[in-house]
């Protein structure tokens, strides 16, 4: 998260690569994160799917934008709104995390 956010701070009004793999990585620890709380019974937690499925979704838009920006960008055709998005999107997913009880 701190690599789209930070990146979308530092980079506007480009998508960097800091965003792109900081996108990528977002989706990929938070799939492995839900996999072990669901695994491991002595935590005697349920995780509330729902709030994942909605962080997932987010987080899947975060990547989808910083990908299609940085990719317009290498050919000479920057979109911000693209990077406004992602940034955006990172941020509220963060939001998600901390305000949904």
């Amino acid at each position: 998260m701190a690599a789209v956010v930070g990146g979308y701070v530092a980079g506007r009004p480009r998508v960097s690569e800091v965003m792109v793999w900081g996108a990528r990585l977002q989706v990929v620890t938070g799939l492995i994160l839900v996999g072990m709380a669901e695994s491991i019974d002595s935590l005697g937690k349920d995780p509330n799917m729902v709030k994942i499925g909605v962080k997932l979704v987010v987080a899947v838009a975060v990547a989808a934008f910083a990908e299609i920006g940085h990719a317009d960008e290498k050919r000479g055709k920057p979109v911000p709104w693209l990077t406004d998005a992602a940034g955006v999107l990172a941020i509220v997913n963060v939001l998600v995390a901390v305000l949904w009880t």
